[in-house]
């Protein structure tokens, strides 16, 4: 075939790869522009900018500020092969930005988001993401004491939620106990030791690498697993399930425990925010467990005015194979986080 005849017959080939690689091609704009605000107690701010060192044709970067904000002094502008950086100062007077908004202009033009870092006098850091389909935000005022424990207690709530080794760690408790008296005690000692890892944690007297608790944790639902799993029932860890409660408590307190963002750093309503997430985590976990083991117990005792004394301890060590999979599957993933 002649090569005019061939490159014709190459062009549909040539014409679906681009309209493959358009849509990518489209995805993908500029890298983040950033802007970052140092507010201080006297309504001023200082105010710095940086964006690539080339935008799109129509697309004009720009921050927009509250009204009330006017610039003072002179700006001063820099550039780098990484980008174009601008830098001045404001005056936002007593109104100052807490409740106003800050946007980015044509954010969706340069097909860009633009991270914000926000200090505020009160020792708040705020960061935001903007975009195209959403180039502003609120600043939020600063929160209650009410307000702070309120929003504590349900990101505790909903942080132990997606603990699926802490929620398997209390059903390996529950069929570990023998009664409402056992299953009593090694729930409060489990309390008490998660609670001294978990505001340990919390305020930066403890500082747990994440991935070595994880597979802690997960390693510690295995073991408590393969103990429910024993033929015999008079160990030590069934005469007083409160003593591998403490000492695994411990461990699972670290995984439970906020992210270092959320240190108070001696602020008092960081403090009852991180009270409020602790007593959240220690709710969720008591009202699980309390569930669980009212239930297993009156099944435990409807088993034994039946007659059917061994179902109950055959059922457990059924239920403790699922239960130690799960937890063997996140111990291993917990180790390839450790290596990798």
């Amino acid at each position: 075939m002649p090569r005019g005849r061939r490159l014709v017959a190459l062009l549909p080939v040539l014409g679906f790869l681009l309209a493959l690689a358009a849509p990518r091609a489209r995805a993908h704009g500029l890298a983040p522009v950033l802007l970052e605000i140092s507010a201080r107690a006297d309504g001023t701010a200082s105010i710095l900018w940086k964006t690539a060192p080339s935008l799109p044709r129509g697309a004009r970067l720009e921050p927009v500020l509250p009204g009330h904000c006017r610039t003072i002094g002179v700006p001063t502008t820099g550039a780098t092969p990484e980008g174009v950086t601008r830098s001045w100062q404001v005056d936002c007077g007593p109104a100052g930005l807490v409740g106003e908004s800050i946007a980015v202009r044509d954010l969706d033009v340069a097909r860009t988001d633009a991270l914000v870092r926000l200090a505020l006098p009160d020792g708040r850091e705020i960061r935001a993401v903007l975009r195209g389909e959403r180039p502003d935000f609120v600043v939020p005022r600063r929160p209650s004491a009410a307000e702070s424990f309120a929003g504590g207690v349900r990101e505790g709530l909903a942080r132990l939620a997606g603990r699926a080794d802490a929620l398997l760690f209390v059903a390996g408790l529950v069929l570990l106990a023998r009664d409402r008296g056992s299953l009593a005690a090694a729930l409060a000692a489990f309390a008490l030791a998660s609670s001294v890892t978990l505001l340990g944690a919390g305020l930066g007297a403890i500082v747990p690498r994440a991935a070595l608790a994880d597979f802690l944790a997960a390693t510690s639902v295995v073991a408590i697993a393969a103990e429910v799993a024993r033929e015999d029932a008079d160990t030590r860890a069934r005469r007083s399930p409160w003593v591998p409660a403490m000492l695994l408590g411990a461990v699972h307190g670290l995984t439970l425990a906020p992210g270092p963002e959320r240190s108070p750093n001696g602020d008092p309503v960081g403090t009852i925010s991180l009270l409020g997430h602790h007593l959240g985590v220690e709710a969720a976990l008591l009202l699980a467990a309390a569930g669980l083991g009212a239930a297993w117990l009156a099944a435990c005792e409807a088993c034994a005015r039946g007659g059917r004394t061994d179902l109950p301890a055959d059922l457990a060590r059924a239920l403790a194979y699922p239960v130690g999979c799960a937890a063997a599957f996140l111990a291993f993933r917990g180790a390839a986080g450790l290596v990798s």
